[in-house]
C-alpha cells in the first residue's frame, strides 16, 4: 500500500527557508510532526533548486526521525524537476503540489509514478469550474484559498482584473459538496477559523506563517490540531 492510499491532509504545514525566522526548517518540521501535522509542503520563492533539494533531504530525515516516512507526505512545490532531482538522490520525496500555471498535474503523475501525491491548487476564481469540468484523474487533492488575504502568498486568489477573491464559508462548504477530490483550505488561516472551516466539511487546512513564524512553533501547531480533531466530523 503506497502513501497516496492513506493520504491525510488535515494538518498540512507548508514552508520553506523565508518563513522560519532564520530558524532551520526541518526544526519546526519537527515540532509540527510532534504536534500532529500530517503532510510537509516545501515551497521557496526564494531557493535555488539544490537549495530546495537540501532542504528536502533534511525535512525528510526528520519525517524519518519521527518514525512517520510511511504516513506523512513530503512534497514539492512548483518543481517538479527538484522532486525528480531528489529522488534521484536518494530523498524520500513523495510528490508535488503545483497551481494551473505549473507543469499539468498528468505530466507530473507520469513522471513521478502512481504511488506519488500529486496535489492541485486552482485559481480561487476559477476553482468551481475546475472541479466540475476538468479531468482530475491525476490530482489527489485540491488546495483552495486564501481564506484571508496573506502576506505569505500575496499574488493568491487574484482574479483576472488583480483583485483579491477570499473564499466564504459558504462558498467552501459548496466546494466541498461537488469536488470528486479532498479539499485542504489555506491563506491566513488561524485557531480561531478552525471550529467554522471544519463545519464545512473540507478534508484540512494548510498553514505557513501560523506555525513556521510563531514563537512556538509546537505549542502553535497542536493548538491548530486539537481544533480540527474537536470539531471535523
Amino acid at each position: 500500500m503506497s502513501i497516496r492510499d492513506n493520504l491525510d491532509i488535515s494538518a498540512y504545514l507548508v514552508l520553506g527557508p523565508e518563513n522560519t525566522c532564520g530558524r532551520p526548517v526541518e526544526e519546526v518540521v519537527a515540532q509540527a510532526l510532534d504536534a500532529g501535522f500530517t503532510i510537509i509542503q516545501v515551497r521557496s520563492k526564494v531557493a535555488g533548486a539544490r537549495e530546495m533539494i537540501d532542504c528536502a533531504r533534511r525535512v525528510a530525515d526528520v519525517i524519518a526521525a519521527a518514525g512517520k516516512s510511511d504516513t506523512v507526505p513530503l512534497l514539492i512545490d512548483d518543481r517538479l524537476d527538484v522532486a525528480l532531482a531528489a529522488r534521484e538522490m536518494g530523498i524520500k520525496v513523495d510528490g508535488v503540489h503545483v497551481g494551473q500555471s505549473d507543469v499539468p498535474p498528468e505530466i507530473c503523475r507520469k513522471f513521478l509514478g502512481e504511488d506519488a501525491v500529486v496535489g492541485l491548487s486552482a485559481a480561487a476564481h476559477e476553482m468551481r469550474r475546475y472541479i466540475e469540468t476538468a479531468d482530475v484523474s491525476a490530482v489527489d487533492y485540491f488546495g483552495v484559498g486564501p481564506l484571508h488575504e496573506t502576506a505569505t502568498k500575496p499574488d493568491c486568489g487574484l482574479d483576472d482584473d488583480g483583485h483579491v477573491i477570499t473564499r466564504s464559508l459558504a462558498e467552501l462548504a459548496e466546494l466541498h459538496q461537488v469536488s470528486p477530490r479532498p479539499i485542504v483550505v489555506g491563506g491566513g488561516v488561524k485557531a480561531a477559523d478552525i471550529p467554522a472551516l471544519a463545519a464545512t466539511g473540507v478534508e484540512g487546512f494548510f498553514v505557513v506563517s501560523a506555525v513556521a513564524g510563531a514563537d512556538d512553533p509546537y505549542a502553535a501547531a497542536k493548538e491548530l490540531v486539537d481544533l480540527w480533531r474537536a470539531n471535523s466530523n
